[in-house]
């Protein structure tokens, strides 16, 4: 399965809302990286197990489910995780892009492949289908979630 979205972070119609630096967006989406339990329910606990200057690797415990991804960063644009497959998991990519199509004018864009099967696809599983487009629901909102998180870092002074 394939999904993207993007999600605008500056919005020069909203005078209300605190105008976001790439570099505070930056280090928003590395917390997530770092400190995943603080953007996704369930996380038990995050060891880090190698870094270099623009990656790393990580385990994280979701209850009996252990994910290991290798991370690949380019600085204040792309963050790419690539998720092992294991008996309990599919294994996928997610890439989060910072875009910004004029000065200030901020999105991420969000980007899954994964080993589920597209909506309308053939499958041996009638439901797979159909469980794909619930999984794309599931990843825009905490998606979204993660930059409404991300907003409050920024306004409690905690990306400066």
């Amino acid at each position: 399965m394939h999904f993207e979205h993007l999600v605008q972070i500056n919005n020069p119609d909203d005078p209300l809302l605190t105008v976001m630096s790439r570099a505070q967006l930056w280090r928003g989406l590395m917390r997530r990286v770092e400190k995943p339990e603080e953007f996704l329910v369930g996380v038990e606990s995050v060891r880090i197990i190698e870094r270099g200057e623009d990656w790393l690797k990580r385990e994280m415990q979701l209850g009996a489910l252990l994910v290991q991804d290798h991370i690949l960063l380019a600085h204040e644009h792309i963050i790419q995780f690539a998720t092992a497959p294991s008996a309990q998991h599919g294994g996928g990519h997610f890439t989060m892009v910072i875009e910004e199509p004029s000065p200030g004018d901020l999105f991420v864009r969000f980007r899954y492949e994964t080993s589920l099967p597209e909506a309308g696809e053939a499958t041996t599983e009638a439901d797979d289908a159909y469980f794909a487009d619930y999984v794309k629901s599931a990843y825009r909102a905490t998606d979204i979630d993660a930059i409404r998180w991300i907003r409050e870092l920024l306004e409690t002074g905690q990306l400066d």
